[in-house]
């Protein structure tokens, strides 16, 4: 399989220009797929996937305001907003009766602009994520986001001596093992670093991931997106947890006493994946195209 490089554009947002990357399909007639990425990620976390659709499809993924290619887009950050520049990505492309995906943050933002821009978009498709329950008792905000997020929310502060010490930093995530890392994995990784040795930073704003993070937690409007969506959505869920820990976000009893609504919403299994290898392993990614390609060309 050939390794797939995209293009890059920008589109017009209030407060900048967004950074979009494009993977084109072999055929272009064939349809175009927007994905988004999730909170500390950019667009090439779609990478693996554009390599599985292997020019079926075109994939586009924007970095999203205060990531990568988009650090310099102003606030205000938030679901709304991302949801808001999703759909101007789509004008720019002149696409109406769009597929959508989302992995992780992205699924809520994937959602949301379903809800907030009825009619264009036919169908979305969500990644380990959209789905949200209450914080426990006692619980604060911040202290969710350090449990949930871990070393990718603790390097926001961190700065890294050479690409080489950033590298080894995510290799001792324990949900990067031997099976997962690629090429594609290590240049998404390495596009979120700014500066210059001895000073990389990541590109993430911390007032962005913050913001987000807060709303993917308690953000009334984003919870009730995927129980209010005016189209049809799989949600594929990772049988394990952000960290590789047994327990996952989802299983079937949490999406049961969640009370999505059957006939609009498919949930299906990703046996063997972890929240982050369900994206960027090729297995899990494998499986997220041939989601997107059944949505893109649906039966009948």
């Amino acid at each position: 399989m050939t390794d797939r490089h995209p293009e890059e554009f920008a589109v017009a947002v209030p407060g900048g220009d967004l950074t979009v990357l494009r993977w084109p399909a072999t055929d272009p007639a064939a349809p175009t797929v927007l994905a988004l990425h999730g909170i500390t990620a950019n667009g090439l976390a779609w990478g693996e996937v554009a390599e599985q659709l292997a020019g079926r499809a075109t994939l586009v993924a924007p970095d999203l305001r205060g990531r990568a290619g988009s650090r310099a887009v102003a606030g205000p950050y938030g679901l709304a907003r991302h949801a808001d520049d999703a759909a101007a990505v789509l004008d720019h492309l002149e696409l109406d009766g769009a597929v959508v995906a989302g992995h992780s943050m992205g699924a809520w933002v994937a959602a949301l602009a379903a809800v907030r821009h009825p009619g264009r978009i036919r169908r979305v498709v969500l990644v380990d994520g959209a789905v949200s329950f209450p914080l426990p008792p006692g619980v604060t905000e911040d202290d969710a986001l350090a449990a949930v997020l871990g070393p990718a929310l603790a390097r926001l502060t961190m700065s890294f001596p050479s690409r080489d010490a950033y590298r080894d930093f995510w290799r001792q995530h324990p949900a990067f093992h031997d099976a997962v890392w690629t090429d594609r994995l290590d240049r998404h990784l390495q596009r979120d670093l700014v500066g210059s040795e001895p000073e990389l930073r990541s590109s993430c704003v911390e007032e962005a991931i913050h913001t987000d993070g807060a709303q993917v937690l308690l953000d009334a409007e984003a919870a009730a997106a995927v129980h209010r969506l005016p189209c049809p959505a799989t949600l594929l869920w990772a049988e394990r947890g952000l960290l590789d820990q047994p327990q996952g976000m989802y299983d079937a009893a949490r999406l049961t006493a969640a009370g999505l609504d059957p006939e609009r919403v498919t949930t299906i299994a990703a046996p063997g994946t972890n929240h982050y290898s369900v994206l960027l392993g090729a297995g899990g990614a494998r499986t997220v195209a041939g989601l997107l390609l059944a949505e893109a060309h649906p039966a009948g």
